[in-house]
């Protein structure tokens, strides 16, 4: 919902009700990941998309209906239905989507949780969306790591979920949990009574960028694109300059090894963090690696440079006193083999190795592969 936060707060404080349909869980190949949501605005108007065209039409009209009656609805979109093409997913997809109306009244932590968004505070919303008691379908909890404002209906229920919440907000994942009605812990077998879709609105990904060449900036426009937040680091304060990368977020002059363990000493390195070394130069590349394979926990590491160049900086890693297992995580020569040759080219193929490192993608042409093109979940978390 983070795109649309705004147009629901809007409605909020014009003392509105909107219509907030929320994608909750997905199978085979649905158009958007869980989280994705649509918004009904009093005067008819829409903001955002569940499917991307597919299903916006039937999810409008149902979110009309919960305004009307108050009442939220979990509904399924998709090759289950008994006319697929009427209102399911011509992609073959299923996607389930639970609308509910949103005001100050069913709502009232809504500026609170835009507030830390803005601020990039890491905050979960938790909202029971299947109960056998109908009066609790609907309710939510915002949790942060600190505290937690409303409630689920039991204790019980609260500390279970708010528990289980924080453990998604510190992965940056979004999902369904299941519990027994009151929270209880369930195995596979059990009914599970409750569920609750825990929406996680982490801060954006970081990647760090070392080297302030001409393939960083293109690596930076990239990456922008994909929502990280991009910091470009190289100790040569004449090419690390704002000027020269101006879609990064921060330009840094400092030697990589050294801004690496600061970072790492201020907790701003996770295991969603890209580290991308485009240096190749031994005296900084050399410093930066055996620092970032080490770190405890970073979702990837590519250092940029010829064959012969990955060869000879295997040999200075090992060197240093990096082992087997340290070595293995580094991807060298960055990026996957696109047959690029520009800068622009290249930054494409290093996002994509990225992605394909971070949801366990093979990098071949979907055209080669048989079974499904989504992934449930991220191969690292």
């Amino acid at each position: 919902m983070r795109e649309i936060l705004g147009d629901v707060l809007t409605t909020w404080h014009s003392g509105g009700t909107a219509g907030l349909a929320t994608v909750v869980r997905t199978f085979r190949s649905a158009p958007r990941a869980p989280g994705a949501a649509l918004a009904v605005a009093p005067d008819g108007s829409v903001a955002g998309s569940v499917s991307g065209g597919c299903v916006e039409g039937a999810v409008y009209e149902l979110a009309a209906e919960v305004v009307a009656t108050g009442s939220p609805q979990l509904q399924r979109y998709g090759i289950s239905d008994d006319d697929a093409f009427a209102v399911g997913l011509t992609c073959g997809g299923i996607i389930d989507v639970f609308v509910e109306p949103v005001s100050r009244q069913t709502f009232p932590e809504l500026p609170a949780l835009a507030d830390a968004v803005d601020h990039d505070r890491p905050v979960a919303v938790a909202t029971v969306i299947a109960h056998p008691d109908a009066r609790r379908i609907g309710r939510r909890m915002v949790i942060d790591s600190e505290r937690r404002d409303g409630s689920l209906g039991s204790a019980r229920a609260d500390d279970a979920v708010t528990d289980d919440a924080r453990g998604l907000l510190l992965a940056g994942q979004t999902g369904v949990l299941s519990y027994g009605p009151d929270g209880e812990r369930i195995d596979e077998t059990a009914d599970r009574g409750m569920e609750v879709f825990v929406a996680s609105y982490a801060p954006a990904p970081r990647m760090v960028i070392f080297g302030a060449i001409d393939f960083a900036a293109a690596l930076t426009r990239q990456a922008g694109l994909l929502g990280y937040r991009v910091t470009v680091c190289d100790a040569r304060p004449v090419f690390a300059t704002a000027a020269r990368f101006p879609t990064a977020d921060e330009v840094v002059v400092d030697w990589p090894d050294r801004y690496l363990r600061a970072q790492q000493d201020l907790g701003a390195i996770d295991n969603r963090t890209a580290i991308c070394v485009l240096t190749h130069d031994p005296k900084f590349d050399v410093p930066a690696l055996a620092v970032a394979l080490r770190l405890p926990q970073v979702g990837y590491v590519g250092a940029m440079g010829s064959r012969r160049t990955h060869l000879d900086r295997l040999a200075r890693l090992s060197e240093a006193g990096l082992g087997g297992d340290e070595l293995a995580r580094l991807s060298s020569p960055i990026g996957l083999d696109l047959g690029a040759r520009t800068p622009e080219e290249t930054a494409v193929s290093i996002v994509a190795e990225i992605i394909a490192s971070r949801w366990g993608g093979g990098g071949r042409p979907l055209a080669a592969l048989d079974g499904r093109i989504h992934r449930d979940r991220e191969a690292r978390t």
